[in-house]
């Protein structure tokens, strides 16, 4: 079957209040009718399925805390618990400390939110002068799992795993977890689909990956390590129309994670080559019962730059993604795409009219099953229309299947 667009909503300025950035960050979920939208530093809600939207402000919705709401967010609806799953990342305060939120809201109740606070001294009392940033956020059958890069000042200090019980989300009760730290992989990703156990991805080097692995039966996580065909880093360029180099803020973090039909996926961007002439992305498939190497299937250009990829697997297994695609003679365009029998089939869904001024996009997109059609993935983008200020910024609201 084709890739199919279902819905590609742009959300105006009244749904964002204009507190848009190239560095957008825009995460999405949706439920029945109900849809959730974050971004930098936004938040945006439909009841109607993405008819109208309205703009949630971040910045006031919660009581002030550390050093105010900064930026980072991600949000996730799970459907067995029927709950609305919200995170934001606050600004350091004076301590040099700052916290991350987690808000529930319930199906029945939506946009009603409790919540509870982490400081890195609350998690381990050594932590101090500590802060979280680069939040990532997937769920299990029966756990929510976040993770965090650790700074301290700019010095990189630490990745963490937490792990939170759904069911204590779901109530509102006395939350206890479960987290582990390592200071040998940063930038953790969590895989996106469904299942038992979440399997999360960091390199180790550019030819080989740490693969980890955390059952909800399980107190740890362990791993294996995988090499892949080797790649390349360095400074990231593909300059589009005027000459505007969109990527100048690309790096090599794994952005895009899977799991589903006994595969385990990881996609990031990786640079030019002497077989592929402009950044793409790489991507590499496991097998889920042993993590050996099933193929190494990336998608590239010969005119124009991948990058910023996000992928999950929907209920049925496969696997869906979404990306950006420019340079050349394009300026940064919002794609989305499937795996298919046959190789990757993708689609624009927007493409801007300008690049951005300080050369700079990013840093990260999502991908979602749509919970209530099971073939089906929701996915969010952005482009600039129009000019090149914060309001040309347009966050896009996907649905697509295949």
């Amino acid at each position: 079957m084709a890739l199919t667009l279902l819905q590609n909503v742009g959300l105006g300025d009244a749904a964002t209040s204009e507190l848009t950035s190239t560095i957008c960050e825009p995460a999405t979920a949706a439920n029945e009718r109900q849809l959730f939208m974050t971004g930098n530093w936004f938040a945006s809600t439909s009841t109607d399925a993405g008819a109208t939207w309205t703009h949630v402000n971040p910045f006031t919705r919660f009581p002030a805390s550390a050093g105010g709401f900064c930026c980072d967010q991600v949000v996730l609806f799970n459907p067995t618990h029927r709950i609305w799953i919200w995170l934001l990342q606050y600004s350091t305060a004076s301590n040099g400390e700052n916290i991350f939120r987690l808000a529930i809201s319930r199906e029945a109740t939506f946009g009603s939110w409790y919540y509870w606070d982490f400081a890195p001294r609350g998690v381990n009392a050594t932590w101090t002068g500590n802060w979280f940033d680069y939040p990532d956020m997937a769920f299990t059958n029966a756990q929510l799992f976040v993770t965090f890069n650790m700074f301290k000042g700019n010095n990189w200090q630490r990745a963490v795993v937490f792990r939170f019980p759904l069911a204590t989300l779901a109530s509102g009760g006395s939350l206890g977890y479960r987290f582990w730290a390592t200071t040998s992989n940063g930038s953790i990703r969590l895989c996106r689909g469904p299942g038992a156990t979440m399997y999360m991805g960091s390199h180790n080097s550019t030819s080989q990956l740490r693969v980890f692995q955390w059952p909800d039966s399980a107190t740890g996580l362990t791993w294996k390590d995988v090499n892949v065909r080797p790649w390349s880093a360095g400074a990231y360029s593909a300059p589009g129309p005027g000459g505007v180099n969109w990527l100048n803020r690309l790096d090599p973090r794994i952005t895009g994670a899977w799991v589903g039909a006994g595969t385990i996926g990881f996609m990031w961007s990786a640079n030019r080559d002497s077989t592929h002439p402009l950044p793409y992305i790489r991507v590499v498939r496991l097998r889920e019962s042993d993590k050996a190497r099933i193929d190494e299937p990336d998608i590239w250009s010969q005119s124009s730059a991948w990058a910023y990829p996000a992928a999950a697997a929907n209920a049925q297994g496969a696997v869906g993604f979404t990306a950006f695609y420019g340079g050349g003679t394009r300026h940064p365009g919002h794609v989305v795409g499937v795996r298919t029998a046959t190789g990757w089939e993708t689609t624009l869904t927007r493409t801007s009219s300008h690049g951005p001024p300080d050369q700079s996009w990013g840093d990260y997109l999502t991908c979602a099953p749509h919970h209530a059609s099971a073939a089906q993935w929701v996915a969010s983008g952005y482009t600039l229309q129009g000019g090149t200020s914060r309001r040309n910024i347009e966050p896009r609201y996907v649905r697509f299947r295949a």
